[in-house]
């Protein structure tokens, strides 16, 4: 999907949130300074502060005087930072918290987010922190249209970044008055969610026509930690979208290609957050490796995204130092490559369907997407992630993970795409109705059976209590052999239809493990008697009967991902892209068609767990003599490494093409021109 692109590739986004107990704020601030710093680490788009979380204000504010910082020493702070960087050509977007703000919340109580048992939702009177939801459907609206108009009104505005825009259960007086208006139910929890989307995305369009009627150039975007299917209704309120998704933080590396592989098929120009940060945002003096800061840049290029990396400013108005020579290694290196990054569409075969486009608010990915994530990425596998509105014609196949109901709509829409000749695989739960007491897609070519133990199906035990194996009748190649393999999950009773084959036999355990029957640390071993069948294959459709993509995102069984990798290669014999290299090698196929070119990109880098708290990456690791093969609908005239501009020697054979990288280092873009 093509889609309008305004955004630089090199961006910083200015964290200013600063307490009213420190003093001398920006009292150091030189505007040419702090412009000609950007400038050397190549960055060419600032989000600076209007209001923080603390609720100040960094601006001569002419309506809201009591709200600018107390210690702020230059009230024009805002506005230098803005002027020097436009007579430097860099973008200025300016940044305005919404719910969050500990000024607003202190004094108008009244305006902030009530739980169902009718506490104050958010940090506590006695713990530290601003926390607190204020609600964006209570008189607070007024005062923040306000302030907004003011930014808009007094500063050269590019860009507006509303953060902390997410939706709320509530039960304040606001949203039971206005629920009941609507003839809803306040004491229905299910209501009350529906309701708080539905708070938040008019929030969302109002508040952009408001923007918009003020300074139709303006940008704006809302941050809520993580886009996915709850905002596509609403994405014509966003001029762009921002993917907040610090690895480093709570969000990990798995969070950012989940993400983009769906944010990109929006048509949306995307920009991704990472940070400079060792952990996450307002971690002062710190800083991450080059070699994880390069990697999160570079993917962001990979995945069809703009970069941006988090800073947070120091209380005195002064950039650090190292900081932005840090920033400054890797966007320079960014700059160098964004010229076969422009315009770039991604080029899939594969559609993922998340489980976040069942749920009307959303949900973080589960495991089961993370788990079909990092099976298909470690085979350097081209795909994008999809819900029910998605455009299925362009796949060849749709992987279906773990829990994926099915409603009559996307039912029809799957049996629609398999009878056009599209693949599927499904696993578990998916293909069933939302009760799961029957499969509602015929050509899975199985139906359940009774099976004991139904509470039990999908639950991960720490030692295995409802464990099941499987043996594999086919699928016997690249690892796999004839012998029985856990599955520490247990799956979902079936029988294969008349004219589906069985590709591996289920065999139960000796006994499920409880206080009556247990055997040594962990699951019991095998009975050694058929249950039911584990995987099947009915003509263009593979189901597993257990959770694997789950089981590989909890314990990454080599086994489960090897039997999927077979089981995908009987629907998708010829896939875009194969490596003879290392599973932690990353692939990503774009196409640049106004250049009459694909670029790959390859990606080397390994996310270690040095310490408890997160994964981190400090060595970059070379990787020789990668023989790369491409199944590509055009005819490829040139390889060229790039920005490099070696050419490389190929040739075309059975159908695809194949090239040799002598040497891998971090990253490397390969431009395959076409006639």
């Amino acid at each position: 999907m093509t889609h309008k692109e305004f955004l630089p590739f090199r961006q910083i986004h200015l964290d200013f949130h600063t307490s009213e107990k420190i003093k001398g704020i920006a009292a150091k601030f030189d505007a040419e300074e702090f412009a000609d710093t950007l400038v050397k680490a190549h960055v060419d788009s600032i989000t600076c502060f209007a209001r923080c979380h603390h609720g100040w204000l960094y601006y001569d504010s002419k309506l809201f005087p009591e709200r600018i910082h107390p210690h702020l020493k230059n009230k024009n702070l805002l506005k230098e930072q803005i002027e020097a960087c436009h007579a430097r050509g860099i973008r200025v977007p300016v940044y305005i918290t919404v719910q969050w703000d500990y000024y607003t919340s202190e004094r108008h109580p009244e305006w902030l987010h009530i739980e169902k048992d009718g506490r104050i939702a958010g940090t506590p009177p006695y713990e530290a922190g601003f926390y607190k939801n204020l609600l964006v459907n209570s008189p607070y609206l007024e005062f923040l249209k306000a302030h907004t108009k003011e930014v808009l009104e007094t500063l050269p505005t590019d860009g507006i970044f509303f953060d902390i825009v997410k939706p709320l259960e509530d039960s304040s007086r606001w949203s039971k008055e206005q629920m009941a208006a609507r003839g809803l139910d306040p004491s229905d929890a299910e209501a009350r969610r529906a309701f708080g989307l539905d708070i938040i995305n008019e929030f969302k369009t109002d508040m952009s026509a408001f923007v918009k009627a003020i300074s139709p150039e303006t940008a704006n975007f809302y941050n809520g930690g993580h886009v996915g299917p709850r905002h596509r209704s609403v994405k014509a309120a966003y001029d762009h979208f921002e993917l907040e998704s610090l690895p480093s933080g709570h969000w990990g590396y798995l969070h950012f290609p989940i993400t983009m592989r769906y944010a990109r098929t929006l048509g949306v120009d995307c920009v991704s957050h990472t940070g400079k940060f060792h952990t996450a945002w307002g971690d002062f003096h710190s800083y991450k490796n080059q070699a994880a800061l390069e990697f999160e840049c570079f993917r962001m290029l990979a995945l069809g995204s703009k970069c941006e990396i988090g800073d947070q400013m120091n209380p005195d108005g002064t950039l650090d130092k190292a900081a932005y020579d840090l920033i400054g290694n890797v966007y320079a290196e960014v700059a160098k490559k964004e010229a076969w990054c422009k315009g770039a569409q991604a080029v899939c075969d594969i559609g993922v369907f998340t489980p976040e486009a069942l749920d009307p608010i959303e949900r973080d990915p589960t495991l089961g997407l993370e788990g079909v994530t990092r099976m298909l990425e470690e085979s350097a596998q081209q795909f994008n992630i999809l819900d029910a509105e998605s455009d299925f014609s362009n796949y060849k196949v749709i992987i279906l993970p773990d829990d994926i109901s099915l409603d009559t709509a996307l039912a029809k829409k799957l049996n629609a795409f398999s009878k056009q000749g599209g693949a599927l695989i499904a696993s578990f739960a998916s293909g069933m109705n939302a009760e799961r007491d029957a499969f509602v897609l015929p050509q899975l070519g199985v139906s359940l059976t009774k099976g004991d133990a139904p509470e039990m199906r999908g639950v991960v035990f720490q030692r295995g209590d409802y464990c099941e194996y499987l043996r594999p009748v086919e699928l016997k190649e690249n690892g796999i052999v004839d012998t029985e393999y856990v599955m520490y999950t247990k799956g979902m009773p079936v029988k294969a239809k008349a004219g589906t084959k069985v590709l591996a036999d289920g065999h139960a355990s000796t006994f499920d493990r409880t206080y009556e029957h247990f055997c040594s640390h962990r699951q019991s071993p095998s009975s050694g008697k058929k249950s039911t069948p584990a995987i099947t294959q009915n003509g263009n459709s593979v189901y597993f009967a257990h959770p694997i993509f789950t089981q590989y995102r909890q314990n990454a069984p080599r086994w489960c991902k090897q039997l999927f990798l077979n089981a995908l290669a009987l629907v998708l014999a010829e896939p875009l892209v194969k490596h003879d290299s290392f599973s932690t090698l990353n692939v990503a196929l774009n196409e640049q068609a106004a250049e009459k070119r694909y670029v790959l990109h390859l990606l080397h880098y390994i996310p270690e767990r040095r310490a408890k708290d997160f994964d981190t990456i400090e060595d970059v690791i070379p990787v020789y003599d990668i023989n790369l093969s491409l199944n590509l609908p055009k005819k490829i005239k040139q390889i060229k490494s790039v920005p490099t501009g070696e050419t490389l020697e190929f040739r075309n054979k059975a159908g695809r093409t194949h090239v040799k990288l002598a040497k891998l280092l971090g990253h490397q873009m390969l431009e395959l021109s076409y006639a």
